[in-house]
């Protein structure tokens, strides 16, 4: 069976479980014999888009290279899997029509929940105004319109999510189920 491949985009606000997410999706796809690649924000921005700041247009810039990188993946047979905050719609929505096969998967947590997880203390920080243009406190978070698939990580078992996640491939046959999996010879 000749892979297809997809783009799987993690979006949510920091510290929801986006990475967690890509990762326990990313080693049940490998198990199943999928190509794999994660693209995570914040390596991504180390390395790709290095040097770029956190105005509107630079977010968009980064979103965009994920975009075109989880694009060239795609059309080679690979599963990309990008986890990002992506805060802006409509250049997800810009990605997801360049890509194709795209599935969206808003990973969704409270602010005060994020705040409590935060080991950094960046939610602390912005709240008290001491970083300027945090996504979700003083810079926009625009939800997804209508994504594949809603987690909520504040409720859900990082494990629990995944599976719902994988589940939601299975139902719309970007991935065969695991028992029809398991059947291939």
């Amino acid at each position: 069976m000749v892979q297809k491949g997809f783009t799987i985009w993690f979006t949510g606000l920091s510290g929801a479980g986006k990475t967690t997410l890509a990762r326990l999706v990313e080693n049940e796809l490998k198990n199943r014999g999928h190509r794999v690649e994660v693209l995570d924000g914040d390596i991504i921005r180390t390395n790709l888009s290095k040097g770029l700041g956190f105005s509107k247009e630079d977010r968009d810039t980064n979103i965009r290279r994920i975009g075109f990188v989880c694009h060239l993946l795609s059309r080679n047979c690979v599963v990309a899997i990008a986890a990002a905050i992506s805060p802006y719609r409509e250049i997800r929505d810009e990605v997801r029509a360049q890509i194709g096969s795209f599935i969206e998967v808003y990973v969704k947590c409270p602010i005060d929940v994020l705040a409590e997880r935060d080991v950094k203390g960046l939610y602390k920080k912005a709240l008290a105004g001491e970083i300027k243009n945090f996504t979700g406190i003083d810079d926009p978070y625009e939800e997804p319109s209508n994504p594949e698939v809603v987690v909520h990580s504040d409720v859900e078992t990082p494990e629990e999510s995944a599976a719902r996640i994988v589940a939601r491939l299975e139902e719309l046959e970007f991935v065969a189920a695991e028992s029809a999996a398991l059947a291939q010879p």
